[in-house]
């Protein structure tokens, strides 16, 4: 696997070192016998563009290192030419990377384009969602926030941890209304965030913040 990722994070110059010796090769031999350095200088160069070292950013993310992912996507000079789906991960990544730099405004417009482009998977959609709505809320437009969370708990959020985090941003929403019906609905949105079972201790704690507000709260 190291081999592997080593290639992919040389791979355009391995590409031109291949294309050097077909050119070599060719004048010294003639096409056929160069063909092959040909060949694999196409594709190593095609697929630093056309797909990117985007497989390399799991390791990064996996290991908490943000600047050596961060480094990777910066391998990525075209960002346009890459195919839509990875394009679409590119962008939710780099406004990820935005959101934790606090770069709200910045991390607002990569999500946008990723969601623009589609998302490859449900759960990614679910997600880029939430992080959309809490950019809203963070500017305090609470109704595009709550469109963006409601959206996102349509789509699917695959990790307990952001499930908990939206429904405990609906149940935020629900309590600035303040009326009983809405306070009812903030309580039964701080029941399923509870039911998530979180591990993040920032939404751990945020729940045991609200606990005592939320149970007095009749019904």
């Amino acid at each position: 696997m190291k081999f592997y990722n080593l290639i992919l994070r040389y791979r355009f110059w391995l590409g031109l070192v291949a294309l050097a010796l077909a050119i070599a090769v060719n004048v010294w031999t003639g096409f056929w016998p160069s063909f092959i350095l040909y060949l694999l200088a196409v594709v190593a160069i095609a697929s630093h563009f056309f797909i990117g070292p985007m497989r390399l950013i799991q390791e990064y993310i996996e290991a908490g290192d943000m600047e050596g992912a961060e480094k990777v996507l910066g391998m990525i000079w075209f960002p346009n030419l890459l195919y839509k789906p990875i394009r679409s991960a590119y962008y939710t990544l780099k406004g990820q990377m935005a959101m934790m730099r606090q770069d709200f405004k910045g991390a607002e417009e990569h999500m946008k384009r990723s969601e623009q482009l589609g998302m490859p998977m449900a759960e990614a959609e679910g997600a880029n969602k939430l992080q959309l709505g809490m950019l809203a809320m963070q500017r305090g437009d609470l109704k595009q926030g709550e469109n963006y969370i409601r959206a996102a708990l349509r789509a699917g959020i695959p990790d307990a941890d952001g499930a908990a985090m939206a429904y405990l941003q609906m149940c935020q929403i629900y309590m600035n209304k303040g009326d009983m019906r809405s306070l009812r609905a903030a309580k039964d949105m701080y029941r399923k965030a509870k039911e998530q079972k979180p591990t993040n201790k920032d939404v751990v704690e945020q729940i045991k913040k609200l606990n005592s507000y939320i149970s007095r709260i009749p019904g």
